[in-house]
């Protein structure tokens, strides 16, 4: 196939948008995208930190690398990459490479969130206590908590994440499943502050992991293929395999999915009500009743402990 803007061959076909593209316009067209969300999602932002989200992964690195360049001549925005650390033995070393890598190439600052450091234990430690509990929910709960600390620590007035169109799209279709409305709109990007939180922006949303994947190679930037050793235990996985076959069958369904999110929030959903209504009462951090659920998995974790000890 030829590329819709040129005579060069086509790289990625669209089925959602009926086109074709070459490297070239394909990066354009991410570049483009990347851009509209960041002043759409951004739309008041004059100065200040902006933190990225980097674990080393393609998703990750697209995104500090268009934000590099949407904010690179603005004197009045400081750019700082955080990576967490989370311990996972096989895994993490090598995307923290990668992040160190692009962070080095791009001149960016980056700071790095050890697990083990601030929360005295490491995601490989856990799974070997909390058997029979699945691993992404503290994981991810604990790296969550971990950016949000980071983030308020180096002062970052908005924190982009990597998430991409599939991931949204499926996070979407899971919180639609379970009838978690209150999710789905705490879900990023946020239209207003949490308390709490520093505000998160997708700079990606509109751009399927695909062409994450095809402008990350065709840009040469540094990033790790490998995948998480406890992902396949995830609940997502089952969303993802049902989003690909809706995907294939009927083009545009992520698009109409986040249109379904944002249609919800701004008629459903009171926008005083999308922040969790409460303190958790052990550490002072947002929560939906009276602990957060950070520290109910290091309370599971500290009885587990306890239990073995007096056995």
């Amino acid at each position: 196939m030829r590329c819709d803007a040129c005579e060069s061959d086509a790289v990625v076909d669209q089925p959602y948008r009926g086109a074709h593209l070459c490297g070239v316009h394909l990066a354009d067209s991410v570049t483009e995208r990347a851009r509209r969300e960041l002043h759409r999602q951004l739309p008041r932002f004059r100065g200040g930190t902006i933190a990225v989200a980097l674990s080393g992964g393609k998703d990750s690195s697209v995104a500090l690398h268009l934000a590099h360049g949407y904010f690179r001549r603005r004197p009045n925005v400081r750019l700082v990459a955080l990576t967490v650390d989370e311990g996972i033995r096989g895994y993490r070393p090598a995307t923290l490479e990668a992040a160190r890598a692009l962070t080095e190439r791009l001149g960016v600052e980056h700071v790095v969130a050890s697990s083990k450091e601030r929360l005295g234990v490491t995601t490989d430690e856990a799974v070997r206590e909390l058997r029979g509990t699945v691993p992404c929910s503290f994981c991810g709960v604990w790296r969550r908590r971990l950016l949000n600390d980071a983030a308020r620590d180096v002062g970052a007035d908005v924190l982009v994440l990597g998430f991409n169109l599939d991931d949204l799209a499926q996070t979407v279709l899971m919180n639609l499943a379970r009838a978690d409305l209150e999710r789905l709109a705490r879900m990023a990007p946020h239209p207003t502050r949490q308390p709490g939180l520093v505000p998160r922006v997708a700079p990606l949303a509109t751009i399927p992991e695909r062409e994450v994947y095809l402008y990350a190679r065709l840009e040469g930037l540094p990033f790790d293929h490998g995948e998480c050793p406890y992902a396949g235990a995830a609940a997502r996985n089952v969303y993802r395999e049902v989003l690909w076959r809706l995907e294939e069958a009927f083009p545009g369904t992520r698009h109409a999915l986040l249109r379904t999110r944002e249609r919800l929030v701004r008629s459903i959903l009171l926008e005083d009500a999308v922040g969790a209504p409460g303190r958790c009462e052990s550490c002072g951090e947002p929560a939906t009743g009276s602990e957060c659920r950070a520290c109910a998995f290091r309370r599971q974790l500290q009885n587990t402990l306890m239990g073995e000890a007096r056995s």
